[in-house]
């Protein structure tokens, strides 16, 4: 079984949790809510990007658990996509690896602010995470 872990300040990381956690038949749970599942094949955590860099609940996260030896996959939402993506991902990957975790891939798509991006994220949105958390699944196998 896998875990499904998100930060959402907005919600629209949250839906693409769900939307993660329904292609792998299980629940998402709120990062400040959330403990590792000792047993999950794949990790998957998830934040919308703040200033370059996942929400602070997330890196809270990550810096307070071990992730030896875990498979862990990282999704997020952004009003723009482009640099900061890059910088966060590299930032997310080296905190997870620094943690001992074996980082699989990642997912990024637009969100919606009061001002830009009204509609994302979007059923297709939404259908690249579910792809996106099958194909993370496979891998592990």
């Amino acid at each position: 079984m896998d875990q499904v872990i998100y930060y959402s300040k907005s919600g629209n990381t949250r839906k693409v949790a769900d939307a993660i956690a329904e292609a792998l038949g299980v629940k998402a749970v709120d990062v400040n809510a959330a403990s590792l599942d000792k047993g999950a094949k794949v990790v998957f955590l998830g934040s919308g990007r703040y200033g370059g860099m996942p929400g602070p609940e997330m890196q809270k996260f990550i810096e307070s658990n071990d992730f030896k030896g875990r498979k862990v996959a990282y999704f997020s939402t952004c009003w723009r996509m482009g640099l900061s993506k890059d910088r966060e991902v590299e930032a997310t990957n080296k905190a997870l690896e620094k943690k001992g975790a074996v980082v699989l891939g990642d997912y990024h798509c637009l969100g919606k602010t009061k001002i830009f991006n009204g509609g994302h994220p979007n059923q297709d949105d939404l259908e690249g995470a579910r792809k996106f958390a099958k194909e993370m699944a496979k891998l592990a196998q």
